[in-house]
């Protein structure tokens, strides 16, 4: 039997391009996934964020471009929970300033739940 108590999935429209944002909540941190198109693993960062301390941000699969969306959401996820965040970001194009905000609050409204 599969179970899928905590996963959290949702499908967010912006400017006309769908993505699919995928949280999987663990007791020391969380795994995103924001895909467009094919559900694939694509750029990788990982970030360890605690209370009192600076977040630490490396990436395992690097971005052709992104990277400061990848970091943001991943550092701010992580010291949100005080925990691990790692975060898979596979888009087809490069994303508007607009569409970063929304997936940020998007992401921030599920982890938050």
């Amino acid at each position: 039997m599969i179970s899928q108590v905590g996963y959290k999935k949702k499908t967010v429209t912006v400017n006309q391009r769908e993505f699919l944002v995928q949280i999987v909540p663990f007791d020391n941190g969380d795994f995103i996934s924001i895909t467009e198109g094919k559900e694939k693993i694509g750029t990788l960062v990982v970030s360890i964020g605690s209370a009192g301390r600076t977040t630490s941000t490396a990436t395992v699969i690097p971005a052709k471009s992104e990277t400061i969306f990848l970091k943001m959401v991943s550092e701010r996820v992580a010291s949100t929970i005080n925990g691990i965040c790692i975060f898979s970001l596979n888009i087809q194009k490069e994303l508007e300033l607009d569409s970063m905000k929304v997936l940020m609050n998007e992401v921030m409204e599920i982890i938050r739940q």
